[in-house]
């Protein structure tokens, strides 16, 4: 007899990159949320009409299905290293408690929750203190708490992308999560020569950007991985920029560098040869989407969808290594070899925040 599938409820859903990992290990999502309108109707397409579009604050989780596992990626604008943060002291910085909430009502065995890597450093660390207390103060069970930063191109993603991933244990599950092992090292990651190859048959969402004139001619004076800091000072296409990531030309040897969601202009990411923006199936292709993954919207909300989603590849590690959990191929640990905080992203907290999270 075949066991059941895992059951997910996924929570700031997006477009479903995390839950297309887990998806692809045979995780079954059952109940879905977020509030983008184009996100939900891309999750719909992919995965089915099982998803809410609302404010997760509206949600009575009494109502929805009961789960294995709760995942989602909580905003991350506020504790975002690019751009100015104002960390859990903000609305959307706050909205991590409504996980915590869903976790609290649902109590799966385990919730896994993506950020980015200035969560760990947000608010002079008491972000993160307040967070992992959080899930381990959850009435009757709590969580072990698990804190792990990924680069995601050491997990077959052609991207260089570093986000934090925190798995929670519920107390009486005696597993211990390990941070599975890298696939990829520099000087053998999938390059984004490599993931483009062939995308120019690809027959979705791959509709090319209007480019003016003068974007071209900047494009030409960068070469093959520069920016717009290759431009000459003397140019009239000189650019003052602020980023990396203004006029950034892809590298056919090497990943790309992290795709961003949003932005002005220049940072929409450009062609290694050709001087244009990348289309947005090129940049799915980055995050590792199959071509029959489809995304609803406009061009500008669909690069959105990509820019602030999980890339497949890497979720499929975290569900291969979760999974034991659910057949029972895991050594059992004894609970005074159990840790309640663990993980290699602590050595990035301050030794003061370390001590207080343990």
């Amino acid at each position: 007899m075949n066991k059941k599938r895992p059951k997910i409820v996924s929570l700031f859903s997006g477009c479903g990159g995390l839950d297309l990992g887990f998806k692809q290990e045979d995780f079954e999502v059952v109940w879905a949320n977020d509030n983008d309108h184009w996100a939900c109707q891309t999750f719909a397409r992919n995965f089915g009409k099982h998803i809410t579009e609302s404010d997760i604050a509206d949600v009575d989780f009494d109502k929805v299905p009961d789960c294995d596992l709760i995942t989602g990626g909580f905003p991350c604008q506020d504790f975002s290293m690019i751009w100015k943060r104002g960390g859990i002291e903000t609305d959307r910085g706050n909205l991590y408690k409504h996980f915590v909430r869903a976790v609290a009502k649902k109590l799966p065995k385990v919730f896994v929750a993506e950020n980015v890597k200035g969560l760990l450093t947000a608010n002079k660390g008491k972000a993160i203190i307040q967070i992992v207390k959080d899930f381990q103060n959850i009435d009757h069970s709590g969580y072990r708490i698990y804190i792990n930063l990924f680069n995601f191109a050491e997990y077959g993603v052609p991207q260089i992308r570093e986000r934090v991933i925190i798995v929670g244990i519920r107390n009486d599950i005696p597993f211990e999560f390990k941070k599975p092992a890298a696939s990829h090292r520099e000087g053998n990651f999938i390059t984004s020569g490599e993931a483009l190859k062939g995308v120019e048959k690809a027959l979705y969402n791959n509709e090319p950007l209007k480019i003016k004139e003068k974007t071209k001619k900047i494009l030409e004076l960068i070469p093959e991985g520069g920016n717009f800091s290759d431009i000459p000072k003397n140019s009239p296409y000189y650019v003052n920029g602020m980023i990396s990531h203004v006029y950034r030309r892809l590298d056919r040897n090497k990943p790309s560098t992290t795709i961003i969601a949003g932005g002005g202009g220049g940072t929409w990411g450009y062609h290694y040869k050709e001087p244009r923006p990348l289309t947005n199936r090129e940049r799915a292709r980055l995050f590792g989407y199959p071509d029959n993954f489809i995304f609803e919207g406009s061009i500008t909300e669909v690069r959105r969808q990509i820019g602030n989603s999980v890339p497949p590849p890497a979720a499929r590690f975290i569900a291969k290594e979760l999974k034991k959990i659910f057949n029972g191929n895991y050594k059992k640990s004894k609970a005074e070899v159990l840790k309640p905080l663990s993980g290699d992203a602590l050595r990035y907290i301050k030794d003061k925040t370390q001590a207080a999270l343990i």
